[in-house]
């Protein structure tokens, strides 16, 4: 860990306890279409952008929803919720020990006013030198895209600051599963 320059951190399910009630606000605006997705498939959709979700649950069940009005009503439903997020504090506690002392990133599936929403309510609003959110790459997760720009946006910050970005390592916290740097 003497090389670790950088660090990148998930937000849902890894810096906020926010899967519970994600799935709550998922099985409530489903119930209003008529529309129906497990627990299980839930968790297996995990890091996907609440769109892609409801785009892939229209398609499959052939109906004709409007999926921008279904995601917007989602997250509307899961800001309702937010009250009952809390923050996963193992992994707070690394953000609070290199928080000034290395450059610091969130890569998250959701957009990004939803995760700015989590960050600020758990207590950790502008401790990250960048956020990378769905809407800042092409191909969501389960792809590492969000992960891959964070670690470029990290290696552009570490090279402008005194001793620049010579060979180093980034951790990552979060649902990639394939290394990123």
């Amino acid at each position: 860990m003497n090389r670790l320059r950088g660090i990148i951190f998930d937000c849902d399910g890894t810096l906020a306890d926010t899967m519970p009630s994600h799935y709550e606000a998922w099985v409530a605006i489903l119930k209003r279409y008529e529309l129906e997705m497990s627990e299980d498939r839930f968790y297996a959709l995990g890091g996907w952008p609440t769109r892609k979700v409801a785009e892939l649950l229209v398609s499959e069940s052939g109906r004709d929803v409007d999926v921008e009005r279904m995601s917007h009503e989602k997250e509307a439903f899961f800001h309702d919720l937010l009250h009952l997020v809390r923050p996963i504090e193992p992994v707070v506690a690394v953000v609070r020990q290199y928080r000034g002392k290395l450059p610091l990133a969130v890569a998250t599936g959701a957009v990004r006013p939803i995760c700015e929403k989590i960050l600020h309510h758990i207590g950790v609003s502008g401790w990250f030198d960048t956020i990378v959110s769905s809407e800042d790459v092409e191909r969501h997760k389960p792809s590492p895209d969000v992960f891959l720009e964070a670690a470029r946006r990290l290696i552009r910050i570490r090279a402008s600051r005194p001793h620049g970005a010579r060979e180093w390592s980034i951790l990552t916290f979060g649902s990639c599963s394939r290394r990123v740097a």
